[in-house]
This record gives C-alpha cells, structure tokens and sequence, in this order.
C-alpha cells in the first residue's frame, strides 16, 4: 500500500496577498503532493485567502481567532493540532512563532519548524518592544530553524545557530518562466493602464504597511512629475496604512499621476507594463517582490538596508540610502527610464538557488528527512 504523504500545516497567521503567503504557495505549487501535502492555519480575520486555490491542491484551510486574543488563539491551536495530528507543524510568524509552536509541543506534534522571513527595527513602537521580549524564546518550542537569509536567521535565532548550521535555508523562489519579459504583454497592459507610448511608470509593489515606506516613494513621485508631468505610480497592494497614503497623494496634488490598484492576481503582467520598481523599504528579510521584477527584467530602485542576497541580476538593482537627497532618487529614476529591458536568464536564479522546481524539491526532501 502506497504510504500517505507528509502532512505539513503552514500556520500563515493573517493572511493579507504578502510575500510570505506567496512564497509558501510558490512552494506548495511545484512540492511533490505524492510525497509531502500542506494544510493551512490562519487567522480568522485575514483578508486574501486562496481558498480554493489550496484546495484544488490538496489542501485544508483552519480558522483560528488572532493571535492579539492570546488565551483564545493558543487553545484553538492546540485543539486543532491534537484533531488533526500533522505530521509537521511550519510556523510562518516570525517571532511570534513561539505561540503556535508552544501549542504544537503541547498537542504532541513531533516535528515543530520556526521559519523566520523578517527582521526587526527600532521604530515600530509595541510591535519591536513585543519582537524583542519573544526573540529569546525563537529556540524553546521548536525542533527545527528556517530562515530566508543568513542575517534573519541571525536576527531571530543568533549567531551560534547559523554558524553551527542549525538552520535551514529556504529562498524565496519563484517560477522564472511565468515573469520573463514579454513585449506583447507589456503594450496589452500599458493599454488597460491607459499608458501613451513613452510615458514613464513606476510601480511598487506590497502592502500598505510601515515597512514598506509609500509615503517616501511618493515623495519621489512628486519630484519626478516636476520633470516628467505625466509620469505614472501604480501601487499594488493594499493595508492598514491605505488611508493615510490616500491623503498623502492629495497633499501633494499627485491625483492625476498615482494610482492604487488593489490587491491583483496578475503582477507578473504588470510588471511588463512598469520602467523601473521603486522599493524604499525600511526594512526586509528577503522581498519576493524584487525577485520577480528582475526576472522580468526590470530595473528595482531601492533603499540599501535590503540584503544583498537579493542581487540576482546585479546590473537591475540601483541601491540608494533613505538619508540621501530625494534629488538622488529622482535622478536614478531618470537614469533607468532610458535602459533596455532585458529576458531574464534562468541559469542566475538557478545557481542563486531562486528557482522554484529546485527549491520546492530541496524543501520536499528536508521534510521527508525531519519526519523520519
């Protein structure tokens, strides 16, 4: 009799269209279900949920309350894990992995995975003072470290763990093939966008959060219209902070010249549309985003904390600090509106371990080896 395959439950928190659920589905993809088949646990007030998408796949979706009602949120999760029996519990919730995993331990789940994609920052107020009081505790619950880079691995789990190779790495890749560069797509979108021949567009792709810093890409926005009048913004995602970008688009009388377009299942197309990607982020473990715009072959405008990891095509990225002059950033704006775009090359995001049937398979085989 064929033996049933490993039952991993993704715990994805709240689940909003960020590149953490996008790569955990990235990877669910192209997994081989034969051998290893995931089930979802996430919030119940998450807002992007690909329900039908996982279950077409194979898979589960679990409802728990937030994690903000503690008492509540531990006690579903433990009951869900003891109904249910996983073979493996993945906890996606960086610091706060401490939580479900505590609960895993408590349900008897053998195999218990801390995966952290984030690092922290001094400015977030209570969510850095509550990241801080729960980084000691990374190690307690788990059995097994996951990390996007060595330096989130480092931030959440310390230098002893990456040095002594407790951690395993898991790249945020992408199918390289579904964003390769495609001028019949670009015109289609640039049309739907009602884009002129020439017109310059910029886009920033992710949620509206503190991280992500859209108030500073439009900052620049307002610079760049001085020399360009009609140039174009397109945000895609959406947030908490959607409200306050909205007045900030008004202040500057930016109107006519930034658009938000919502959470889209179709990035991959709009990036063809866009000239260059704007990414001022505060902060980052490994932004998925910026992998997939150069495998699109588009030029990535972007703040300097972003680890280097993410150079995959070295001659796409142009990195500038948040303290420079807004003129700088508006000058390498114009620098790459002029530059050619390019066909990814597949071999880069191989050898940099960026491919999805490669990572897929590499993830595969770590779960067969952890739940023997």
């Amino acid at each position: 009799m064929k033996n049933a395959p490993i039952r991993v439950m993704q715990v994805m928190g709240h689940m909003a269209g960020g590149g953490v659920e996008a790569t955990i589905m990235n990877h669910y993809h192209f997994i081989d279900k034969s051998k290893v088949q995931f089930d979802f646990v996430i919030d119940e007030d998450s807002t992007v949920v690909p329900r039908q998408e996982i279950q077409e796949l194979g898979g589960n979706v679990f409802v728990v309350p937030p994690y903000k009602r503690l008492p509540q949120y531990l006690r579903s999760c433990e009951q869900l894990f003891a109904q249910q029996k996983p073979d493996i519990v993945h906890s996606n919730l960086n610091a706060l992995s401490v939580f479900p995993l505590g609960a895993a331990k408590k349900a008897g789940v053998p195999v218990r995975i801390a995966h952290n994609h984030s690092i922290g920052v001094m400015q977030e107020g209570l969510r850095t003072v509550l990241k801080d009081i729960l980084r000691p505790f990374s190690k307690v619950f788990p059995t097994h470290l996951a990390a996007c880079t060595p330096a989130t691995a480092r931030w959440l789990f310390g230098e002893k763990a990456v040095d002594n190779h407790k951690v395993f790495f898991i790249k945020n890749a992408i199918d390289v093939d579904r964003y390769s560069y495609d001028l019949s797509i670009r015109e289609e979108i640039r049309k739907s966008l009602n884009l002129k021949e020439g017109q310059l567009a910029l886009g920033q792709v992710g949620r509206f959060c503190y991280p992500k810093n859209h108030l500073f890409a439009l900052e620049v926005m307002k610079g760049v219209v001085k020399w360009h009048p009609d140039a174009q913004l397109f945000f895609v995602g959406d947030g908490e902070l959607r409200s306050q970008i909205e007045t900030k688009i008004q202040e500057l009388q930016l109107g006519q010249n930034v658009h938000l377009l919502g959470q889209r299942n179709d990035v991959e197309r709009l990036y063809q549309a866009f000239d260059a990607l704007l990414f001022p982020s505060r902060y980052e473990g490994l932004p998925l985003t910026v992998v997939e715009a150069q495998a699109a072959g588009l030029p990535v405008i972007m703040s300097d904390v972003v680890s280097d990891e993410v150079d995959i095509c070295p001659n796409l990225i142009h990195r500038l600090s948040l303290d420079n002059d807004i003129d700088t950033w508006i000058d390498t704006v114009d620098q790459v509106k002029t530059g050619n775009r390019q066909v990814a090359d597949l071999d880069h995001f191989q050898k940099a371990g960026y491919e999805i049937r490669d990572s897929a398979q590499s993830l595969c085989e770590w779960y067969e080896e952890i739940a023997s």
